[in-house]
C-alpha cells in the first residue's frame, strides 16, 4: 500500500483525505492518505516517523501534503530537489518521497488558486488589481501564478512590510514578464483611495478566528473577495464580504485544484477536479 497524509497544525478539520480518497476512486488507484498533527518545530521528525512507519508495516510512504505552519520547513527539507513554481515561492506544499531516498518539493497551491479563480468563480485575472494579503507559506506558495495570470497591478500587504518587501523582490522578475506593477505596503496603508477587484486573504487570521485584516474600502465594486480558508473557519471573512457588496469564496475550489495537482505528481494520473468540488461544496453546505 502506498501511503500519503497531510501534515499541518492544526489539522484535524483537513478535508483532504476525503478529496484524496475520491480521487483514488474515479482513477482506480489504490492508496491509504490520512493526517498527521506536526509538534512546534517538530515537521523533519514527523516526517521521518511518517516514513519509518510506513515500511515497518511493509508499505511505501510515497508523499505528503503540507499546510501551516510548515511550508518553509518542507522546503528546506527538500533542498535543492525543488519544482521552479516551489523554488521560486521558497515554501512547499507537496512533498513526494522518490525510490532513491531523496525528497522532492512541489508547490500548487498557486495553480489551485488561480484555476478556482478564473474557471470556478468566472473571473478573469489578467488586467485586473489584485491584493494579496499576507507575505507567509501560503501567499508566497500563489504569489507566482497570479503574476502569471497578467493582473495589471498586485499589492502584496502584509502587517510587517519588510516581510511584504522580500516577496516583492523576490518575484520581481516574474512581475517584469508579465507586464504588472508589483508592490508592497504595510496593512497601515491600505484604504487610502486604492481599490481592488480581486483579494485575496492568504493570512492565518480566518483560521485564529480573528477580524478581517484590511478595510473595507479595499473592496472595488462588484469585487470577488477569496478567503484560502474554508468551512467554518472562513464564514467570517465571506460575511465581511457579502456586507460590503462583493462577491465571496471561500478556498475549497482552490484545495480541490492544489489537491489534484499533488495526486498528479504522486501518482502519474490526473484526476477530475470538478466533480470532487461539486460534491464536497455539497458537503460542506450541509455540514454548515
Amino acid at each position: 500500500m502506498d501511503r500519503y497524509c497531510v501534515m499541518g497544525n492544526p489539522v484535524a478539520h483537513s478535508r483532504s483525505p476525503w478529496i484524496h480518497a475520491r480521487f483514488a476512486e474515479l482513477t482506480g488507484q489504490t492508496l491509504d492518505y490520512g493526517r498527521r498533527l506536526v509538534a512546534p518545530g517538530g515537521f523533519v521528525q514527523a516526517v521521518a516517523d511518517f516514513r519509518r512507519e510506513a515500511q515497518a508495516a511493509g508499505d511505501r510512504a510515497g508523499g505528503c501534503n503540507v499546510t501551516v505552519p510548515c511550508k518553509f520547513d518542507a522546503a528546506a527539507l527538500a533542498g535543492d530537489r525543488l519544482s521552479d513554481r516551489a523554488r521560486l515561492a521558497g515554501a512547499v506544499n507537496t512533498l513526494r518521497f522518490d525510490a532513491d531516498g531523496g525528497v522532492f518539493g512541489d508547490n500548487t497551491d498557486g495553480a489551485g488558486l488561480v484555476t478556482d479563480i478564473q474557471d470556478h468563480a468566472g473571473r478573469s485575472l489578467a488586467g485586473a488589481r489584485v491584493l494579496l494579503i499576507g507575505a507567509g507559506g501560503a501567499a508566497a506558495g500563489v504569489l507566482g501564478p497570479l503574476l502569471d495570470a497578467r493582473p495589471a497591478r498586485l499589492v502584496v500587504a502584509n502587517r510587517t512590510a519588510a516581510k511584504a518587501e522580500v516577496l516583492v523582490t523576490q518575484h520581481a522578475a516574474v512581475a517584469a514578464r508579465a507586464g504588472c506593477d508589483l508592490a508592497a505596503q504595510g496593512l497601515d496603508a491600505l484604504g487610502r483611495g486604492e481599490r481592488f477587484d480581486i483579494v485575496v486573504n492568504g493570512t492565518a487570521t480566518s483560521l485564529a478566528g480573528a477580524g478581517v485584516p484590511v478595510p473595507a474600502r479595499v473592496l472595488a465594486e462588484g469585487a470577488l473577495a477569496v478567503d484560502m480558508m474554508y468551512g467554518p473557519a472562513a464564514a467570517g471573512f465571506l460575511a465581511w464580504a457579502r456586507a460590503h457588496g462583493a462577491t465571496g469564496r471561500d478556498g475549497l475550489g482552490m484545495l480541490v485544484g492544489q489537491a489534484a495537482e499533488s495526486f498528479a505528481l504522486w501518482r502519474g494520473v490526473r484526476p477530475d477536479a470538478a466533480p470532487v468540488l461539486a460534491e464536497l461544496r455539497a458537503l460542506v453546505d450541509a455540514a454548515a
